[in-house]
């Protein structure tokens, strides 16, 4: 079991830095001292884990978002924002990037129109 812990540790570690790396460049912009990071770049730091469109998860046990509900994903980023629904990286990943109730409305629209998995067994 501690090394369990001891591997998630280290691969939330990793995230985070790799995450910094994609959107480090943003956070020290002069636009992102001024207004926080755009759009655009928040939806790059979901598709570092998540593929650009949503549908090319880093991991195999994360969720393919490609296709899903828009209201299911805007009330799981929701549920992590308020941390009512737990998850160690999403949790912190809300709070790094500071998702507005416009930025959740924009992705889970984004995300919601790329093709997915929906229609499969039809």
């Amino acid at each position: 079991m501690g090394q369990n812990n001891q591997m998630n540790k280290n691969f939330l570690t990793l995230f985070l830095l790799l995450s910094l790396i994609a959107v480090g460049p943003a956070i020290f912009s002069e636009e992102a001292q001024a207004n926080g990071m755009s759009y655009e770049q928040k939806l790059q730091a979901c598709g570092t884990c998540h593929g650009a469109d949503g549908d090319k998860p880093l991991a195999p046990d994360y969720p393919i978002l490609a296709g899903q509900h828009e209201d299911y994903l805007a009330n799981s980023l929701k549920a992590y924002k308020d941390g009512r629904r737990k998850h160690p990286i999403m949790n912190v990943q809300v709070q790094v990037l500071d998702l507005s109730d416009a930025d959740i409305s924009r992705l889970s629209s984004y995300f919601s129109k790329k093709p997915g998995l929906r229609g499969l067994g039809e």
